[in-house]
């Protein structure tokens, strides 16, 4: 039951998202780490969607964030694949490597392994870039959330990023 209210929740602030970007006349890029697709997903879930997603990326490893989106591996030597910096080039990467006009990005820790001390399980970084705008950064820290609760609250949080920055 959970999980339908969740798909059913998704499903609606998706259908809400591509309304407002079709309105717009934007497209929107995504790049994904420890969602592994799951905006783009939502997102193409909806019939149409193709008039509004323009292309998703799904960057799990380092390599790929460096590779598929141009950041730097001394970004992530540096600060951590889990960072603002990072989620930020990651936003900004997308872009770059697309014909969007809007970007989401999200990088975490989904758990329920994989925490440290200084990141988390449930530690998530999420950017948000439009062109000819600065590029916005949100951190969710959700705690020993389960694995769904993190991505799925992760994809709400990129859909509220990518809606703030659609608006006129």
């Amino acid at each position: 039951m959970a999980d339908d209210l969740v798909e059913q929740t998704l499903r609606h602030e998706a259908e809400q998202l591509l309304s407002l970007f079709r309105g717009a006349g934007l497209m929107i890029a995504t790049a994904e780490s420890c969602t592994g697709g799951l905006i783009s997903a939502a997102l193409t879930a909806i019939p149409g969607s193709s008039d509004a997603v323009e292309r998703g990326f799904v960057t799990y490893s380092n390599a790929a964030k460096t590779e598929m989106l141009g950041v730097s591996a001394d970004l992530i030597e540096s600060h951590g694949a889990v960072s603002e910096a990072v989620a930020r080039a990651m936003a900004e990467g997308a872009l770059q490597y697309s014909h969007a006009d809007v970007a989401v990005s999200v990088t975490g820790v989904a758990g329920p392994g994989g925490g440290t001390p200084q990141k988390p399980v449930g530690r998530v970084h999420l950017g948000a870039a439009r062109r000819g705008h600065e590029t916005l950064h949100v951190m969710l820290d959700l705690g020993d959330a389960s694995r769904d609760r993190v991505r799925a609250e992760s994809v709400q949080q990129a859909f509220k990023m990518a809606a703030q920055l659609a608006a006129p």
